[in-house]
């Protein structure tokens, strides 16, 4: 029964979209070791910081304006007493940026940095900077309404804490989840319980909301929980030559995260609801930013909530971890939506990441500049493909017009114009460019070696990239030391050059992800890979909230193929208590399931949903729940037989696979 087990757990780290919290360690548990800034990384910043216009102090001003107080401590921690969050880590922000981090995202993360309650206007307020996303607490006639909880319980809390001290304690009498992504849900079990929403506290969310929080990217969770220790630098020390931040805030919390089930659920544009005395009207965005979302506008306060469809970074159409690709397009026609049905009416936006923006004439040009920057690079990508510019070639020859390139909020601080221009690339056309030699490629350990003798050995490639290096030409250098680390993942010369390198590129990146993808990656390049424990998100929200069918597809992507070929059979599964049943087939290594189906003649499954539950939390082991009766097998000793060799054909992954070596 273990591989069971384990897929459940292995669900809860996949069930997060844009972020996954978790226990790896904030600090470098490996030595950390860096580069001297070279005259290349130098010139570059230097560039960034003459391109752009670091005299406009607007943004420091708005992120400043209306702060009311903050806890000194610096520190959130969880109820062991190990941090949760440290947003005093980054005090080290304070000051000129040294020539290690790009100017540009040094000034993003001392914005994003500010922490504690500010006063949006009278009636609305937000706890900023502990967490990655904002809170938002409207003034109701009786309570608070809460827009997007943080990611856990702990910071959600001390955020509550901290408005009850400043503001003075009301009940809660709504909550909003603005989308699926669980930095604006999983910390709502430190403001409201269960017994909170049974009296009558509502809990608003857009349609889809229960089964997006557990299905996005669910299948190929485990590598995409893999690649969030990159590119949120988790195992990168908070510093100047480190993590500095990732554009969209400053880190994730590493807390208990939860979930309640909405209780109103936003299935239109154009849906009002009044909660609390507060009217609150809706704009669908499905399928943009997130897969459920919606932005509302606040009629009372002449306000509006843009939720993360605009932000003041240009935002991931494809995010580094890797999910599905998001539509430009679609993203830009719900800003402009929100353009010609509220900009003229609005008096402040605010958002669940970054800072307000007040007045109508400077929302307006905020929400046109975000709009056109999301249409530009999805329309100008197509125009270059049409052209018969590959996935490739496009980020090279577009360019942003500087009306638009030229204001902070659409700077690459999150996402960057590359990576989005080829994710528009990809939702068109797929991967491939059309080039024969790209059909049916070697892959990186067979390309690897070939590259290393066509070079006449991995001597010439470590001479030819430390001349790249030393001119500051890092790309294909780069690009060339991955050959020698996939041919001879020993070859410590090569990867401590290429480490090297990848230090110089996290310099520049103005994105903080990409700075993050290149910082991790020189560390495990220098170090290898730390033995961890596997990052844990589990609770007993998600695991309620996991739908029984996306258990199954899990199932299938876990079973090895190969092993399992030659052993087909049928299984019953049967959740006891709530009745709900399928039929398991496996059948040529791919496993099927027929929800509300069963075979008399198959083996039968049983468990109950607190079963399901406590094994997936780890609160008990298989054996004590067969004891209890929470588990029981139906069928002769070799049908019981036959269940206990199906779920030995179900492999769980490794989370800590190597990266930047094969």
């Amino acid at each position: 029964m273990k591989y069971f087990l384990l897929i459940m757990v292995v669900v809860l780290s996949a069930c997060q979209a844009d972020i996954q919290p978790d226990k790896t360690p904030v600090t470098a548990p490996l030595a950390y070791e860096t580069a001297e800034v070279s005259d290349a990384t130098r010139e570059a910043n230097e560039a960034v910081k003459k391109y752009l216009d670091f005299d406009d102090r607007a943004d420091f001003e708005a992120a400043d304006r209306g702060f009311i107080a903050t806890f000194p401590e610096g520190v959130i921690t969880s109820e062991d007493g190990t941090p949760a969050y440290d947003y005093g880590a980054y005090d080290f922000l304070n000051g000129d940026g040294p020539d290690s981090v790009n100017p540009s995202l040094w000034r993003q993360s001392q914005l994003n940095a500010k922490h504690g309650l500010f006063e949006v206007v009278d009636g609305i307020y937000q706890v900023r900077g502990f967490d990655l996303s904002n809170v938002t607490f409207i003034r109701g006639d009786t309570g608070w309404i809460v827009i997007d909880p943080l990611i856990t319980k702990e910071t959600a809390k001390r955020a509550l804490d901290l408005v009850n001290q400043e503001l003075g304690e009301r009940p809660i009498t709504a909550v909003v989840y603005t989308h699926s992504h669980i930095d604006h849900y999983g910390g709502v079990r430190g403001i409201v319980s269960d017994e909170d929403v049974a009296n009558g506290t509502e809990i608003i969310a857009p349609i889809g909301f229960t089964r997006e929080t557990v299905s996005e990217n669910v299948l190929a969770g485990n590598a995409m929980s893999r690649r969030v220790t990159y590119m949120f630098g988790n195992m990168l020390p908070r510093a100047a030559d480190g993590q500095v931040g990732v554009g969209l805030g400053q880190a994730v919390s590493t807390g208990l995260p939860g979930m309640i089930r909405p209780t109103i659920i936003v299935d239109q544009t154009g849906q009002t609801e009044t909660v609390d005395g507060v009217e609150m009207n809706f704009i669908l965005t499905l399928g943009a930013e997130a897969p459920a979302e919606f932005m509302f506008y606040l009629p009372k306060w002449k306000a509006f909530c843009q939720a993360e469809i605009i932000n003041r970074t240009l935002h991931n159409m494809y995010t580094p971890r890797g999910a599905k690709v998001r539509d430009g397009r679609l993203w830009s026609q719900y800003i402009d939506q929100a353009i010609y049905l509220y900009a003229d009416k609005t008096d402040v936006s605010f958002g669940s990441h970054h800072w307000p923006t007040w007045g109508t004439e400077d929302i307006t040009e905020f929400w046109e500049g975000q709009r056109d920057l999301y249409r530009y690079i999805h329309d100008q990508t197509l125009h270059l493909a049409n052209q018969g510019y590959t996935m490739h070639e496009i980020p090279e020859a577009l360019e942003l017009p500087d009306a638009i390139a030229k204001s902070f909020y659409n700077r690459d601080y999150y996402g960057t114009v590359s990576h989005n221009s080829k994710a528009q690339y990809q939702l068109y056309f797929g991967y491939f460019d059309g080039n024969p030699a790209n059909l049916n490629p070697l892959g990186p350990v067979e390309a690897g070696e070939k590259f290393v003798a066509y070079m006449g050995g991995a001597d010439n490639v470590i001479a030819k990239a430390r001349e790249d290096y030393d001119a500051g030409d890092y790309r294909f250098a780069a690009s060339a030391l991955s050959n020698v680390m996939f041919a001879e993942p020993g070859n410590q010369e090569a990867a401590d050059l290429l480490a090297n390198i990848y230090t110089q590129m996290g310099y520049m990146a103005e994105s903080g992800s990409w700075r993050n993808f290149y910082l991790t990656g020189a560390m495990e390049l220098r170090n290898g890979v730390g033995n961890f424990p596997t990052p844990n998100t589990s609770s007993v929200d998600m695991v309620r909230a996991l739908p029984l069918d996306l258990m199954f597809d899990l199932m299938a992507v876990r079973v090895n193929g190969p092993k399992a070929a030659k052993k087909n059979r049928k299984i019953n599964f049967v959740v006891t208590d709530t009745g709900e049943k399928a039929l398991l087939i496996l059948s040529n290594g791919t496993l099927h399931h027929r929800m509300g189906h069963s075979d008399d003649e198959a083996p039968t499954f049983n468990i109950s949903s607190e079963g399901l539950v406590a094994l997936n939390t780890k609160q008990k082991s298989s054996a004590q729940l067969m004891q209890e009766g929470a588990i029981s097998v139906e069928g002769s000793l070799l049908q019981k037989k036959s269940i206990k060799d199906f779920f030995d054909l179900l492999e769980e992954p490794d989370f800590w696979f190597e990266i930047v070596r094969p």
